[in-house]
């Protein structure tokens, strides 16, 4: 039985890009469903990679036609038959708030029934997520609205074009920090490609792990988007 990958993080987390690099990543070893169930966020979404992604033998399941881009909860029926392909790796990418977290209710027995983990991408420079109490407070409120539990914790602390070592640094601290206090796993921080070479691997014991950009909004500069 393949994975099933729940994706949640708080605005400007970076959650979408890491489902859809995860969903690259997965497709090396095993066919991919990436699901969008983002219904908060109009900026970036996964839906955003479909076309690219079809050429690649990912299917992207995401609202169809004049819907593609509406912020509105438009939930595909084609979702509940991604969750019950068990021959395939599946990657929901939900909307980081109560709200989007909600709109897991109906596949929550079948989530249950086939198996999970859930991961909760991090940016401790962002509100919310600013620090320990934050973050846990934010892990409770997740869980409580999609009735499922985090299982792994992401660490993508960053200011974008002002990232250095120590922002990342101290950003794994304080995720490391939740981690014990909530006996969950941790094993990766982010990194955006562009800044590849000027942020070290190993920090605070975990491994790094760099991200292609996919979503970008339309007044970000190329160093942005990792190119």
């Amino acid at each position: 039985m393949s994975k099933i990958i729940i994706v949640i993080g708080a605005y400007g987390s970076g959650k979408s890009e890491y489902a859809i690099n995860m969903a690259k990543e997965c497709n090396r070893k095993n066919e991919v469903m990436l699901v969008d169930l983002d219904v908060v966020n109009p900026y970036f979404r996964s839906r955003d990679v479909r076309e690219e992604f079809a050429k690649e033998g990912i299917d992207v399941i995401a609202p169809d036609g004049e819907y593609s881009h509406a912020d509105l909860p438009m939930l595909s029926p084609r979702i509940m038959g991604a969750v019950q392909q068990y021959d395939k790796t599946v990657i929901l990418d939900v909307g980081g708030d109560p709200a989007g977290c909600r709109t897991l209710a109906r596949y929550v027995p079948n989530i249950v029934n086939r198996g999970y983990e859930m991961h909760l991408v991090i940016n401790t420079k962002r509100p919310f997520t600013a620090d320990q109490v934050e973050i846990e407070n934010m892990i409770m409120m997740l869980e409580s609205s999609s009735k499922l539990k985090v299982t792994h914790l992401i660490c993508n602390t960053n200011l974008m074009q002002h990232t250095d070592t120590a922002i990342v640094e101290e950003g794994v601290k304080i995720v490391s920090s939740v981690a014990k206090a909530t006996n969950l796993i941790f094993e990766n921080y982010l990194v955006m490609q562009a800044f590849d070479a000027k942020i070290p691997d190993h920090l605070g014991g975990k491994k790094k792990k760099v991200l292609t950009y996919y979503l970008n909004k339309p007044w970000e500069m190329p160093v942005f988007r990792g190119i």
